[in-house]
């Protein structure tokens, strides 16, 4: 059977997840929008070959810009690197942002 769209978003967070706990060993964390993994789920899906294109989307569109940012020093350790799309101004371009760790109770 073919996949829907839910499934191309669970396959894109766990994908992303594999990420966030590379990016932990660093003292990174990342957070990922609905809107950004929506955007990641409808370029990385392809009718013929499923979910196979979705892992070049997340290294183009998320691991790449954010490897170039990380050598330029854009963000220190602790921080948690919000990651979002806006479909109206920048459609597809997406935005790392950092933040303030959540403090842990």
């Amino acid at each position: 059977h073919s996949l829907s769209a839910q499934h191309i978003e669970k396959i894109a967070g766990i994908q992303l997840h594999a990420l966030s706990e590379r990016l932990a060993r660093i003292d990174l964390h990342l957070d990922v929008s609905g809107a950004a993994l929506l955007e990641l789920a409808k370029v990385g899906f392809d009718p013929v070959f499923g979910a196979r294109p979705l892992k070049r989307a997340i290294q183009q569109r998320i691991e790449n810009p954010l490897s170039k940012l990380l050598l330029e020093g854009k963000f220190l350790p602790g921080v948690v690197i919000s990651v979002n799309v806006d479909p109206i101004r920048a459609p597809g371009e997406f935005t790392f942002t950092p933040t303030a760790k959540p403090v842990e109770a």
